[in-house]
């Protein structure tokens, strides 16, 4: 296979942040491994890239001081420091614009050129901001693709936790089909890479160059086989990991966790801190579980995979999840993920290597849980097998690097070098 030439727009990835940052500087890695890439960044992640680093041909610092101190402030003082807010992601619009808009005075008559064959746009992910660079490649001389891209995923109803999160903005988020390259970008790309079914729904009217590759991966190191087999005596070790949030849900798998906990057949991680914290404390102290809980707080990264590797079913409800990076670690550490069925975990966990329970009402979703966990804990030989077939799920499939051969084919397919490939969503969902 030869080496392709892409430029790759990335302007936040870090390998030193969390989330969107994060999941686009290891995919930007993973194809920098196997392609010549030049990642193009902002001047406030340098640092933090070239020190992770060496894989990159290239590394194109676009100097932006003025809309970085913008940037910051408003993070700070206005949205305080809240990435998951839908407001910062609406104020990142003209921003974003503004940032490519250098990027492209800066590398327009290198491209023109003929120094790149492709361009690949990581960031942002979230789909409803749009790239000046489709529009500026609309006639050549080489092709514009964008993602995975991930978002539009709706507010299940009859979950307070829903509720006690969404925003007022959330009901304007169709008008981004009006704002200025929004129509250019997705008319314009060669290919449209969407990270969930939702999004590919939403893109369904481009289906002839519409590819579905999950937002999130793992990195092979954690995707080795540890020798746990069934110890039926043993305690279920129980993990939840994330954001002390409303949507994560955490009091719903406290809820469903409880009658295992309350006779002393489980053990109960809770990984994590955020506003809900001393609610979630309390509810375990109602529900008589305060002994078989630990909340452990924050951890780091590494810490935090250890005990991963020794807990025995990750524990995770979240009813509004995009991506779920927690889900794919649990795949390639050996936990067995029980989820909610909507979002990004519900395209990722099967039969074979989980259980996934649908969104219908809490008290359903509460009773479904506890029936699992209850199987779980009387039949160690089938969690054992769903855990040795998540592991090796996770090292097929959930790579970084087994990710950057399917955006490789992506990309072949784009410039006429291979035929296209099959990468269809898991689900088949209706768009709005």
């Amino acid at each position: 296979m030869s080496r392709l030439r892409v430029l790759v727009l990335a302007p936040d990835a870090n390998p030193e942040s969390i989330t969107g940052p994060l999941l686009s500087f290891h995919q930007a890695q993973a194809l920098a491994q196997i392609h010549h890439v030049t990642l193009v960044i902002r001047s406030t992640v340098e640092g933090a890239v070239r020190r992770a680093s060496s894989e990159f041909r290239a590394i194109e610092v676009v100097p932006t001081p003025l809309l970085e101190r913008i940037r910051a402030w408003s993070f700070r003082w206005i949205f305080r420091s809240n990435y998951r807010s839908q407001a910062w992601t609406a104020f990142g619009y003209p921003l974003s614009i503004a940032f490519e808009w250098c990027a492209w005075r800066r590398l327009r008559r290198r491209i023109l050129d003929g120094e790149f064959d492709v361009v690949l746009r990581l960031l942002p992910i979230v789909s409803v901001i749009p790239s000046p660079f489709a529009f500026f490649l609309r006639n050549g001389p080489i092709p514009f693709v964008i993602g995975p891209l991930n978002g539009g995923l709706p507010w299940p109803p009859g979950f307070s936790q829903a509720d006690n999160q969404k925003e007022w903005i959330s009901g304007l988020r169709s008008l981004y089909r009006w704002l200025p390259f929004a129509r250019a970008t997705y008319k314009n790309a060669a290919a449209i890479i969407a990270g969930s079914s939702q999004t590919y729904a939403e893109f369904s009217g481009h289906r002839d160059k519409l590819f579905f590759l999950p937002e999130n991966g793992v990195t092979g190191s954690l995707c080795f086989e540890a020798e746990r087999g069934p110890e039926p005596s043993r305690r279920l070790e129980l993990i939840f990991a994330g954001s002390l949030v409303p949507y994560k849900a955490c009091d719903l798998a406290l809820r469903a966790a409880a009658p295992l906990l309350r006779s002393d057949l489980a053990h109960f991680a809770v990984l994590g801190d955020g506003p809900e914290r001393g609610r979630l404390e309390q509810l375990a102290r109602s529900l008589e579980i305060e002994n078989a809980v630990s909340f452990c707080g924050p951890l780091g990264h590494a810490e935090a995979m250890q005990r991963m590797r020794r807990a025995d079913v990750l524990l995770f409800p979240s009813v509004r999840e995009f991506g779920g990076a927690v889900v794919f670690e649990a795949l390639a550490a050996g936990a067995v993920p029980v989820v909610a069925d909507f979002g990004g975990p519900g395209d990722i966990v099967n039969p074979q290597v989980g259980y996934k329970v649908p969104l219908i009402n809490e008290s359903d979703l509460v009773s479904r849980m506890q029936e699992i966990l209850a199987e779980l804990a009387q039949n160690r030989h089938h969690l054992e097998e769903l855990r040795r077939q998540g592991m090796s799920y996770a090292r097929e499939s959930l790579t970084w690097e087994g990710k950057a051969q399917k955006l490789t084919a992506i990309l072949q397919w784009v410039l006429r070098q291979a035929p296209k490939p099959n990468l269809p969503a898991p689900k088949v969902l209706c768009s709005d």
